[in-house]
């Protein structure tokens, strides 16, 4: 049973899973969504809960620096209730604030381009969702 962590944003969705003990996390993929037109790419997190055997997920939570709730964190509160009732699995928000920036700054140090980043940004921001969210259950 392994858990997948989210990084919804209106037009990707980062993926990462965790490994079967629940420790560590790994980027699966971004899947290309159209939140206005809602293609909310359910059908491939609906392939890949099955082919992870996934029991949980973790949703980014993108709240305001100051602790409100803006359209983001809105938006994601909707995706992870959409989980919830698709597949029958808990879906826990997981406070989000500045994974994305994170993200970006350990890119750069890695030396990764431009392009790269943008195609790789949301994938790894749900790796530090989840790793964040495993990292608080083993404490």
């Amino acid at each position: 049973m392994r858990t997948m962590g989210l990084d919804v944003g209106s037009k990707t969705v980062g993926v990462a899973i965790s490994d079967a003990m629940g420790w560590t996390a790994q980027g699966i993929e971004t899947i290309q969504i159209d939140e206005e037109s809602g293609n909310l790419g359910m059908k491939r997190i609906k392939e890949l809960v099955k082919e992870y055997n996934v029991s949980s997920f973790v949703v980014g939570h993108p709240k305001n620096m100051n602790n409100s709730i803006g359209p983001r964190a809105e938006a994601s509160e909707k995706y992870a209730e959409l989980l919830k009732q698709k597949f029958e699995l808990p879906a826990i928000l997981w406070d989000e604030r500045m994974t994305t920036m994170a993200a970006e700054r350990m890119l750069i140090e890695a030396d990764v381009s431009r392009k790269k980043r943008k195609t790789v940004i949301d994938k790894m921001a749900a790796v530090m969702i989840l790793q964040g969210y495993l990292d608080s259950k083993t404490l």
